[in-house]
């Protein structure tokens, strides 16, 4: 009788250990074992100034995944601490648990980060978007590279400007980004698309928020020609530039001058309307795009902006952190066909957008194709 109880304790405890360990759930990493996953996945963001939805995405994705995803930042002077860039890159390439490392932006530097990176690893998945660097170059550095298709962009913002009744189209810019091939063609186009619609092109130089005036001056520069530009050319002028921190100066300044926005440079809901709006989104609507877009549509009302003011309707930037995050993890699951799976990397950008995307691979200058390097294009929103 005491064997027959003993053997049933012992049944009954291995069965509730059994239980226990395969009904704890899902952890902070999403797996069903209550085990991290056996890997971390480093985002490389700008800061709050320079951009704050690229941190605030990184943010999101960390609030999700807990210590599996280390985050760090590049420096606002990125151009004159390049150093710093490889440096924070390094740091977590040195880490043997990341597996995986997404930049977004690619800021200049990142190349050689990613260099020195795979001098000490071979065996991490890098992804960057929005490069800033030559095409070809950090194509053949990076594993995947996502961009928002600014050679098609050049068509689509001057027909989309022609639809809000622009008739001049002012493109903001300085010899810095003029030197990023990407950038340089679309300029080229913008100038072809307006000579084709009837739209006068104004190519015109703003000083470079990296330079002597920061960006502060880079903004307080906007603040001031848009006035000059819409005296000269009239309210029915569309404004454009090609840097993240001059978008909030562009949006006030149109709005209360009456002229035309297309599109931010990183087109996104949240991308320089928020604070240009003085829109304050509570703690509980952070991410709730639908909520974004009613509290936008509803200021630009206020100053009869409706119809002139647009972007795509999601924050590209944002998705290519968020959504690259979930395609790394699809990765290092064993859930992607190689490290460059189109089909996976569409299927999570639609979901991700709740919509279509169209998604083609980049060819260069001399028409070869770079198949890591992935152009993408969104339909309008116009509040």
């Amino acid at each position: 009788m005491f064997k027959k109880i003993t053997t049933i304790l012992l049944l009954m405890f291995v069965v509730f250990s059994f239980s226990s360990l395969t009904s704890c759930g899902k952890d902070k990493a999403g797996n069903n074992n209550g085990k991290k996953k056996a890997y971390k996945i480093g985002i490389m963001t700008g800061t709050v100034t320079q951009n704050e939805e690229e941190y605030r995405a990184a943010q999101r994705v960390k609030a999700k995944y807990g210590d599996m995803i280390i985050h760090q930042t590049s420096p606002d002077d990125f151009m004159k601490e390049q150093e710093v860039t490889i440096s924070n890159v390094l740091s977590m390439a040195s880490d043997p648990d990341v597996k995986a490392i997404i930049i977004c932006q690619a800021i200049p530097g990142s190349s050689a980060a990613i260099d020195k990176a795979r001098e000490m690893r071979d065996d991490i998945l890098f992804i960057v978007g929005v490069p800033g660097e030559d095409p070809d170059m950090i194509a053949s550095k990076a594993d995947i590279v996502l961009q928002a298709d600014e050679l098609g962009m050049g068509t689509a913002i001057i027909e989309q400007a022609k639809k809000q009744g622009a008739k001049t189209f002012v493109h903001y810019s300085f010899p810095r980004h003029m030197s990023y091939q990407l950038l340089s063609m679309r300029r080229d186009i913008f100038k072809e698309q307006c000579k084709e619609l009837g739209l006068e092109f104004v190519d015109a130089t703003a000083p470079d928020p990296t330079g002597d005036a920061g960006v502060p001056g880079a903004q307080q520069f906007i603040l001031e020609d848009v006035p000059r530009k819409v005296a000269e050319y009239g309210k029915d002028t569309a404004f454009f530039s090609t840097n993240c921190s001059m978008q909030e100066p562009l949006i006030k300044s149109c709005l209360l001058e009456g002229a035309i926005y297309p599109q931010p440079c990183c087109p996104s809901p949240y991308h320089g309307f928020p604070g240009a709006l003085g829109i304050a989104i509570p703690e509980d609507k952070q991410g709730d795009i639908p909520y974004a877009v009613e509290q936008i549509k509803s200021k630009i009302a206020e100053y009869d902006g409706t119809g002139r003011f647009s972007t795509w309707p999601v924050p590209i930037n944002m998705m290519f952190i968020e959504a690259g995050a979930e395609y790394a993890i699809a990765y290092l699951d064993g859930n992607t066909d190689g490290m460059n799976d189109s089909e996976k990397l569409g299927e999570l950008f639609k979901d991700y957008a709740d919509n279509d995307i169209t998604m083609t691979t980049y060819t260069n200058s001399e028409g070869n194709e770079l198949d890591n390097m992935y152009l993408i294009l969104l339909d309008y929103l116009t509040f």
